[in-house]
């Protein structure tokens, strides 16, 4: 399993913050219990904004040093765009 990007983090941290903040204010729960399944509901609500954060695609391998200087400069490196040894 891919671990978690910052933004990610982020997301589901605020969400379940204001989520808990706002249900708690407009039930007007005191009582343990429902302080509790409060706090569930909104640790669903920030997983569920965290799963929604899109991934970032991994950067793709760029061979060596000197391969990638002669590809910036535009001459051809052996094994094509891929940077495999022929």
């Amino acid at each position: 399993m891919a671990r978690p990007t910052p933004a990610q983090y982020a997301t589901g941290t605020a969400t379940v913050v204001l989520a808990t903040l706002a249900l708690l204010l407009l039930t007007g729960t005191t009582g343990g219990a429902g302080v509790a399944l409060t706090a569930a509901a909104a640790l669903g609500l920030g997983l569920g904004a965290a799963g929604a954060v899109p991934r970032t695609r991994p950067a793709a391998a760029a061979g060596t040093r000197r391969e990638a200087v002669r590809r910036r400069a535009g001459v051809a490196v052996p094994g094509g765009e891929r940077g495999l040894r022929g």
